[in-house]
């Protein structure tokens, strides 16, 4: 089958040991980003099978309807960028492994790097370095702290784990059944979300982007944070109301922010407001992106296609499709 690889900065799939997979296919990798509709339909004309990294592009109907070969759009992870209802009109098979039982290590992982670098503000650090200065301020500790988890998902109950290392109290507020597991696990839930806010000293959001939260976080949840707390988001920009976190720094509470997501990625703009804060650290999205978890998400990314070219299709978002020619 055609297969296009969308995405690719770094020309790293092609080096994964699970790409042998893709032996006797014909395979496209494209390592720029585009937007624009009218180049993406050139670039795909003739795909059958299309296989994305997580939610780099988005894919429309407009852009569907414009590729009558594809067969199979196969992914990982959840999938709002993906009009799946399209998908579905037009017999186009969405397979995405949802990895519900296994945590991204690498994401929680990124976390905890950021956690770090903000309360002992290693990147400041490092600038006063470069620009012939010593220390230029006085970092925080972590022991002690109260570690707040919006969510306690797969990565958050990670991240849990390495706050018990660093002798961290944890704090959780999330749905009903994600508020049980954590008692049941002997953590803390808080009375409510502002009693969360409130009371963090370190607030890290690991929530999914749904309709139903997107915008939770408001600016009057920002505004109970402490002045010398920190708000971590590796998780989606769009839990937070827009401008509320850029407005809320500026205010001073929360004191600090290190954030790896943005509402416009890839973020390209070097003067967009939270890259011009000496109180945040920015990361361009890269809590997935190691090695190690590249190759075991290729590798169901890759075995979906497999399945599918056997006829025995897995993971199927919209089972509906097959039903369509």
């Amino acid at each position: 089958m055609r297969v296009s690889i969308l995405d690719d900065y770094f020309d790293t799939v092609r080096t994964l040991e699970c790409f042998s997979a893709l032996d006797g296919h014909q395979v496209t990798v494209w390592n720029d980003h585009v937007d624009d509709v009218d180049v993406l339909a050139r670039r795909l004309a003739g795909t059958e099978v299309l296989v994305l990294i997580r939610e780099r592009t988005t894919i429309t109907a407009d852009l569907l309807e414009r590729l009558p070969d594809l067969r199979l759009i196969s992914q990982r992870s959840v999938f709002p960028h993906i009009d799946v209802e399209a998908c579905t009109r037009l017999g186009i098979v969405v397979s995405s492994d949802l990895h519900q039982g296994s945590p991204s290590m690498a994401t929680a992982e990124l976390t905890w790097g950021l956690v770090i670098a903000a309360m002992r503000r290693i990147p400041q650090q490092m600038a006063s370095l470069r620009a012939g200065r010593w220390q230029e301020s006085v970092g925080e500790s972590l022991g002690g702290k109260t570690l707040g988890l919006f969510g306690y998902g797969r990565i958050a109950q990670v991240v849990a784990g390495y706050a018990k290392v660093f002798e961290m109290p944890v704090l959780v507020w999330a749905r009903e059944e994600s508020r049980a597991r954590a008692a049941a696990a002997g953590l803390e839930v808080a009375s409510d979300k502002g009693d969360l806010f409130e009371r963090s000293d370190v607030l890290s959001v690991h929530l999914r982007l749904l309709t139903s939260t997107r915008g939770i976080i408001t600016g009057g949840d920002l505004s109970r944070m402490q002045a010398n707390s920190l708000f971590v988001n590796t998780s989606r920009a769009g839990l937070v109301e827009p401008d509320a976190l850029v407005e809320a720094l500026r205010r001073g509470r929360p004191g600090m922010a290190a954030v790896d997501v943005f509402d416009d990625e890839p973020l390209r703009d070097p003067n967009d407001p939270l890259l011009r804060l000496d109180n945040v650290i920015c990361t361009p999205h890269i809590g997935y992106v190691t090695r190690g978890e590249w190759e075991l998400q290729f590798c169901d990314i890759f075995d979906q296609i497999v399945a599918y070219s056997l006829d025995t299709p897995t993971n199927v978002i919209n089972p509906d499709a097959l039903e369509r020619p």
